[in-house]
């Protein structure tokens, strides 16, 4: 329990609401009649507007990205690494914002929450949601906080689509976008791993459907087995094997079903921690946006076409570990902005952290993130962006 917090961290914060009651249209045809998003934000917004980031979540992310909610929190932010005053994307300089989805549990309108026409929660009737959903929605917080055009939008994963899409259909709303440990769209092998660990989730006896709220349950065996499937994807060979080997567990073998490995021991923990902090429908939406996600599929199949449509800088990173979005994936970005024309730098690093290593302070990692806010910071913005 930290009694102080370490001079480079955004040190305390506080979780914001912002309740929208414009219906939100959805790429699957449906709407949200109203709907809530809850951020967070670190740094201060400059007079003229124009040192304001987005940062984009993965998955299994939130709005908590830097800082402690409290002096009890054992761990800060998903990005605390990156995140605070005199790191990559110093809060001295910048104002960051940082949301959790809609679809999400953390806070934002989702399956958990109360569907106002019936007065139960939505569960399995929450609306599917697509990556341009998201970027739309944060589209309106941005709005509401006065923010007319980022000087980045930048994701890893996930989040590194929902970037790609700001750079798509806002293209003038924002001057730079990192894409991060990304992918134009899943392959085939990505979306089998989402729907096995969908699978391992809707064939637990409590999911109900996706009901299991009002069973007072919760397929938790399901979500831990989902989690502990796509742990072993976020990392990578090498470094499962530098930080597990073949180590037991109680330095003997038992025969038995049990765990004898440590690295066994690792994902249950991870898996069980898991089922205790996320939910279910959620998880299920979540990979279903990843699989759909494909913005070159409105320009037959052209992703230089389509990308053609934004005016901003790009940096692309890969991770020489990362086997679930291999370095290929990221390139194929950049081999379609080259055909598009528009300005991109890329850098493939090492690194044995696998998909996971976006979110470790690896110091080339750090300094490509830096140089390129800090390379955005001292143009002028495009011609014809909003003032």
């Amino acid at each position: 329990m930290p009694t102080e917090f370490p001079a480079d961290s955004v040190g305390l914060v506080t979780p914001q609401v912002a309740e929208f009651d414009e219906p939100l249209p959805l790429r699957s045809g449906r709407s949200l009649s109203s709907y809530q998003l809850v951020y967070e934000t670190y740094g201060t917004l400059n007079a003229d507007r124009s040192n304001a980031i987005l940062i984009c979540h993965a998955l299994s992310g939130h709005h908590h990205a830097a800082g402690y909610h409290s002096n009890d929190d054992r761990k800060p932010g998903w990005w605390d690494a990156c995140i605070g005053p005199g790191k990559a994307i110093d809060t001295n300089r910048y104002f960051i914002v940082s949301l959790n989805n809609l679809g999400g549990c953390h806070g934002s309108t989702g399956p958990t929450s109360t569907d106002p026409e019936t007065g139960r929660r939505y569960g399995p009737d929450f609306p599917i949601m697509a990556v341009r959903d998201w970027v739309k929605s944060q589209a309106r917080l941005a709005d509401r906080l006065g923010i007319d055009q980022w000087l980045a939008v930048i994701g890893g994963s996930l989040g590194g689509m929902q970037a790609m899409r700001w750079s798509i259909d806002y293209p003038d709303r924002l001057r730079g976008c990192a894409v991060i440990a990304s992918a134009p769209k899943l392959s085939a092998q990505n979306i089998a791993f989402n729907e096995v660990a969908r699978q391992a989730i809707t064939s637990d006896p409590d999911f109900h459907d996706g009901h299991y709220y009002q069973h007072e349950t919760s397929p938790r065996r399901g979500l831990m087995l989902a989690r502990m499937l796509g742990h072993i994807t976020y990392l990578s060979e090498s470094g499962m094997r530098e930080k597990f080997g073949r180590e037991l567990r109680q330095g003997k073998l038992h025969f038995s079903y049990d765990v004898d490995f440590e690295v066994e021991s690792y994902l249950r923990y991870q898996g069980e921690n898991f089922s205790d902090n996320f939910d279910a429908n959620t998880y299920l939406l979540m990979t279903k946006a990843l699989d759909y996600y494909d913005p070159a599929g409105d320009h037959d199949g052209d992703l230089a076409r389509c990308l053609a449509q934004s005016q901003c800088r790009f940096l692309i990173t890969a991770f020489s570990s990362d086997w679930r979005f291999t370095p290929a994936r990221s390139e194929e970005i950049v081999q379609a902005l080259v055909r598009a024309q528009r300005p991109v730098s890329y850098l493939e690093i090492e690194a044995d952290q696998g998909h996971d290593s976006f979110l470790f302070p690896i110091p080339e990692y750090v300094r490509l993130l830096s140089g390129f806010l800090a390379s955005l910071e001292n143009e002028s913005a495009p011609q014809g962006a909003p003032a």
